[in-house]
């Protein structure tokens, strides 16, 4: 056999190898990033990044309350809080379509502990 060094390697099957994972990275991680509770969110004027450890507290458009993913009631949404330090940050995931009482329940919760860091998650109008 006679066997000759390569003078050239392809690396197009390499590159089209690489686009197609970093298409597969892209298309998921949209996918994780959104959360798994449906919520239109409403919109506003673009400001600050909110904090990455936020604990999140979401309202769907029916009124159900979600903490962390699980369903919550607002007396047990209380008793999960108790537990938290006051320099914890939240965020609100509120469904546009839910009825502002729901939203002040939340927020009256977060007052009662004495919660300061709170944001409201928008999307940014176009």
């Amino acid at each position: 056999m006679d066997e000759k060094p390569f003078d050239t390697i392809n690396v197009i099957p390499f590159v089209d190898i690489m686009l197609v994972l970093l298409t597969i990275v892209l298309t998921t991680s949209s996918f994780i990033a959104s959360g798994r509770i449906p919520i239109n969110l409403p919109q506003a004027s673009k400001s600050a990044d909110e904090a990455k450890q936020a604990k999140m507290i979401e309202i769907s458009a029916k009124g159900d309350i979600h903490f962390e993913g699980k369903a919550v009631t607002p007396e047990l949404l209380k008793k999960e809080l108790q537990a938290l330090q006051k320099d914890t940050s939240f965020v609100i995931r509120a469904d546009k379509e839910v009825a502002l009482q729901r939203f002040i329940d939340v927020a009256d919760v977060l007052k009662q502990l004495s919660f300061a860091k709170v944001a409201v998650q928008t999307e940014n109008r176009t």
